[in-house]
């Protein structure tokens, strides 16, 4: 059963935290978060996204808020650095925030730069992160085939861990993994499996070796976990750039997943200068458990008053979307 909308407006707090670095184009990141029978969750679809993709994040935090979760079978969850599409000489100050990690996701092909500064990038991490560092690198689809293989092949000498959502559609992703097999580098898959009608269509497609999950966009925990035992490939549990109450939902998925053979992208929280509670990683992994949100932060950290309207106004339309599903 959904619950009520002024059951989720009684309790609803809509934040904006700031960032240390600018990342897929945003400087602050708004997210609104409710507190249900088990908890306090998270709701933050992206600005740009619709209604009807947006309320399956709602799914997602009405479930986590509302029911009792799959038992964790960790307590917690090893997690990588991230570092942006940041000059190279600033990529030491971004490691040096994500205590203790030994893999480093480097984001490249961003939008206005050229494949030189993700080459120069990468190298850097290689230089902070000495030969026993892990890279994986993610281009959010924002190449196309053939720049994807000449990209891999400009950035093979990294030692790179896997190269994720290197083109954005699945034919793609299965010619490149065909056309890079002999580089023995894997192929991850993330928008391919969070913003598809077929998220299993990647599995079929023999498109990658591993997939990439995020809570909030794929409706829940359940879900996911259910994405992943259909697919039958290794999966990474990543965040959506949430605040430490989604982190907190991405570490409960991360727990409860029967194997993981990767470090998760669940130690975003060192992306952000301020958040509602401390989810930056320590000695390289964060908690599996439950977030409380600080009441000061909450205050410290609330949205401006237009801000707030806007995402209770879109909270009450994705509800409505939901019950008309039911």
């Amino acid at each position: 059963m959904t619950p009520a909308i002024d059951e989720l407006l009684a309790t609803a707090r809509v934040v904006a935290l700031p960032m240390n670095t600018r990342f897929r184009g945003v400087d602050t990141r708004e997210a609104l978060l409710f507190e249900g029978p088990q908890g306090w969750a998270e709701f933050s679809p992206f600005v740009e996204y619709d209604d009807a993709e947006a309320s399956t994040w709602l799914a997602a935090a009405l479930d986590f808020a509302w029911h009792e979760q799959p038992a964790p079978l960790r307590d917690r969850i090893a997690v990588n650095a991230t570092v942006p599409a940041v000059e190279a000489a600033r990529v030491a100050e971004v490691l040096a925030r994500f205590d203790g990690c030994r893999t480093a996701k480097v984001k490249v092909a961003e939008r206005g730069q050229r494949l030189a500064d993700d080459i120069a990038r990468v190298r850097a991490v290689r230089e902070v992160m000495g030969p026993d560092g892990r890279i994986r690198i993610d281009s959010n689809g924002g190449w196309n085939l053939d720049e994807a293989e000449h990209a891999v092949h400009a950035l093979a000498e990294f030692d790179l861990e896997y190269v994720e959502q290197p083109c954005a559609t699945v034919s793609e992703l299965a010619e490149l993994r065909y056309r890079v097999k002999h580089k023995g580098i894997p192929i991850a898959a993330d928008e391919s499996i969070r913003k598809a009608a077929d998220p299993l269509a990647v599995a079929e497609a023999k498109a990658a070796d591993l997939i990439v999950i995020k809570a909030q966009p794929l409706g829940g925990i359940r879900r996911a976990l259910s994405i992943v035992a259909e697919a039958g490939l290794p999966a990474v549990v990543s965040s959506a750039l949430d605040t430490a109450v989604g982190l907190a939902q991405g570490a409960a998925l991360a727990a409860a997943l029967p194997t993981l053979e990767y470090d998760c992208g669940l130690g975003t929280g060192s992306l952000f200068a301020d958040d509602v509670a401390d989810a930056r990683p320590v000695a390289g992994s964060v908690s599996a458990a439950r977030v409380v949100p600080d009441a000061g932060a909450l205050d410290r950290l609330a949205a401006d008053p237009d801000r707030r309207d806007w995402w209770l106004a879109r909270l009450t339309r994705c509800h409505a979307v939901l019950t008309a599903r039911v």
